[in-house]
């Protein structure tokens, strides 16, 4: 997934920087432009033109208007008290945060979540975003930054979707996986879990996508990249065969396993079955939950003094 966002980057920042030159100005992209530009993989089902280049402006008569061009212009009232990302001397990237929100009103309720997770994952990566906070303190403030922002059309959506936001993903492909789980029920697992005393022979330490430590049960993603790159293939490997000898239970999903509503119930219910034999008390749900319940429930249980599930 690194080297596709990195080529779509590169793309896109080429397109956006010859936009600017030949309008003579520096230009403000946000929306999906924005995404791209700083390395955030675009949302699954989203209603704008990915492939435009869109830009960002207070009021209706500072837009941007340009003949024959690929620009799409918004407005977003709050640009002035909003952080401008420099990517270089033309082109400038409206932050992330304001991008979420901006999209709101562009993206299923799922996808709004999937957002989320990946804009934490890339501003706790990224030095030059990130400014010495890891992705728990760029959750904190994100949200911060949503209750505190004033008066925009997709604020309740987003305020619904926060407690469904997790750091610690590693990919929109593990945050559906995730979300597939909760929604039938099964407790919440720790994201990018770093196995204790266990390190591959180069001296790494393991992690895995999602554990629950206490029943030695983990639950790993694979993309495409772990069939076909042989180096990720046998790290996998010499992974999971360490896990098992430890007495670690490992469930791999790839997209097939999240592809319908049938498909995740049926890999939910392996992890529950194994969850549940070995002693972990939860009400496995045969039908899942409406994405919008789950995040009420999960504010509920946030609420709690005890945080108990």
């Amino acid at each position: 997934m690194g080297e596709e966002l990195d080529r779509r980057r590169l793309d896109m920042l080429q397109r956006c920087t010859d936009e600017a030159k030949r309008m003579g100005r520096q230009l403000l992209f946000g929306m999906t432009t924005s995404l791209i530009l700083q390395s955030v993989p675009l949302p699954a089902e989203c209603d704008l033109e990915t492939e435009a280049l869109h830009t960002v402006s207070s009021a209706r008569n500072r837009r941007i208007r340009a003949r024959n061009s690929a620009l799409r212009t918004h407005l977003w009232k709050h640009v002035a008290t909003a952080r401008k990302v420099k990517i270089n001397g033309y082109v400038l990237a409206l932050d992330l945060f304001h991008v979420w929100a901006q999209l709101s009103t562009h993206l299923s309720f799922a996808s709004l979540v999937v957002l989320g997770d990946a804009i934490v994952a890339a501003t706790s990566s990224q030095p030059r975003l990130a400014r010495g906070r890891d992705a728990d303190a760029v959750y904190a403030d994100l949200v911060r930054f949503t209750q505190k922002l004033p008066l925009f059309k997709g604020r309740e959506s987003c305020i619904k979707a926060l407690p469904l936001i997790m750091p610690g993903s590693g990919s929109p492909k593990e945050s559906e996986l995730r979300l597939a789980l909760l929604r039938h029920g099964l407790p919440c697992p720790e994201l990018n879990y770093t196995v204790p005393n266990l390190r591959f022979a180069s001296g790494v330490v393991m992690t895995v996508d999602m554990a629950w430590p206490d029943c030695r049960i983990a639950v790993e993603y694979d993309g495409d990249h772990h069939r076909t790159d042989k180096t990720q293939w046998r790290r996998d490997q010499e992974k999971r065969s360490r896990l098992l000898g430890r007495g670690w239970a490992v469930f791999v999903a790839t997209a097939a396993s999240i592809q319908d509503e049938s498909a995740a119930a049926e890999f939910a219910f392996a992890v529950a079955r194994a969850l549940a034999l070995r002693g972990c008390s939860f009400a496995f749900r045969v039908l899942p939950m409406p994405l919008e319940r789950l995040a009420r429930r999960m504010r509920r249980l946030a609420a709690r003094p005890d945080g108990a599930q």
